[in-house]
């Protein structure tokens, strides 16, 4: 191993079988916010940046909305480190948190909000965080 590739084929079959999309905390928080009323689309693509989707997006108000798995993004409390092609999975793991910074800071130029959650976080308290800063922006004197 060089630590260019995966360490095994089970291995990368494994990680290419793991969800990237409608996850169970997606699919929580979406379902709580459509009860709500909330009205969104889902997997929007960034404007100007290439493969990159935002999970829940508010258009019109440019609210993006992003629910991170603690492994693939790096969570403080409970990302793994594996321990078979440490090296590798390190380089792939950092590259995908600076992705993820890259993507923010693009989104806050074009004068969206950007909303970052764990996956392991209450599904009730991402909905209602996410509620609480659309009702702000609409307010009068805050942006469209």
């Amino acid at each position: 191993m060089n630590g260019a590739e995966p360490s095994s084929e089970a291995v990368s079959a494994r990680m290419r079988r793991q969800a990237r999309r409608d996850t169970a905390c997606e699919l929580a928080v979406r379902g709580l916010l459509f009860a709500s009323g909330q009205r969104y689309r889902l997997h929007v693509p960034v404007p100007g940046m290439r493969r990159r989707t935002i999970d829940i997006a508010f258009p019109g108000q440019r609210v993006a909305v992003f629910l991170d798995g603690c492994f693939w993004h790096g969570c403080p409390q409970h990302a793994t480190h594996p321990k078979a092609n440490a090296a590798w999975w390190r380089e792939k793991l950092d590259k995908n948190m600076a992705r993820d910074r890259e993507t923010t800071a693009h989104l806050v130029e074009q004068g969206w909000t950007v909303l970052r959650f764990w996956e392991h976080e209450a599904p009730e308290d991402v909905a209602a965080q996410v509620t609480a800063v659309r009702d702000e922006l609409r307010r009068p004197g805050r942006r469209p």
